[in-house]
């Protein structure tokens, strides 16, 4: 079994290195599953360091110039040519118990993919009432988060892989079509909780809480024009780190 794990990345010189560390470490101590692996960094128009110093990791980096999270995903699943791909934002840290969850869901078999809970440190009060809402809703509706989604490579190319008009909440989308695919073959899509996947609580830090609930009030009140727009959606493209 030979394992893709793609990271997309735009102007993450602070954080792709920890990512990169993180994946390494993890895939160490999983070692007795004998999965071979590939680490594939998706440049996403950085104007850092960030191309450079995933290859110094040891990553493979490809280039995608539109700055547009789904289409980094699916450059890196172009160029994957893994049985599984894990997809995993590079403001993130794997964990050795999460790795272990999923490579022991690919071994039985039963599974199309899996999304993650998260772990956010640091958060105030309201931030963190919006991670348990969200948590709630994943676990409950089978959501993954854009953080970590993985997937039979195979169901990824036969359900077209990600909405490329959405700039936003395409991983929900994305969830939908992977579990109809799996109901069709016989298998599940789960979100695993034991290892919640630990994330940056970056964008709580660098965003107030007015443009933090002025974010998804434009979500709520305008949601086609702000998911198919990124001008409407400035905490995921203002390009503020």
């Amino acid at each position: 079994m030979h394992i893709s794990i793609i990271i997309p990345a735009f102007n993450e010189e602070r954080l792709i290195g920890q990512c990169l560390r993180s994946v390494t470490e993890a895939l160490a101590a999983n070692h007795d599953f004998a999965f071979t692996h590939e680490i594939i960094v998706v440049d996403n128009n950085s104007t850092d360091n960030t191309a450079n110093l995933a290859k110094k990791a040891g990553a493979r980096v490809v280039f995608e110039p539109i700055n547009h999270i789904a289409r980094a995903r699916t450059a890196g699943a172009a160029a994957a040519i893994g049985d599984w791909l894990i997809f995993l934002d590079a403001d993130c840290r794997l964990n050795t118990g999460l790795l272990t969850d999923i490579f022991q869901l690919i071994k039985e078999g039963k599974h199309v993919g899996a999304g993650s809970t998260l772990l956010m440190r640091g958060l105030p009060w309201w931030a963190n009432a919006i991670l348990k809402l969200w948590t709630m809703l994943s676990v409950l509706f089978g959501w993954a988060a854009g953080a970590l989604m993985a997937c039979n490579s195979k169901a990824f190319h036969e359900i077209g892989g990600f909405n490329l008009e959405l700039y936003a909440a395409e991983e929900i989308e994305f969830s939908q079509k992977l579990k109809k695919w799996g109901q069709a073959h016989h298998l599940k899509f789960t979100i695993l909780t034991a290892h919640p996947l630990e994330t940056s609580a970056r964008k709580i830090k660098l965003y107030s809480r007015r443009e933090v609930f002025g974010q998804f009030l434009r979500l709520i009140l305008h949601p086609y024009r702000s998911l198919h727009d990124k001008k409407w959606l400035s905490m995921w493209y203002d390009g503020r780190r």
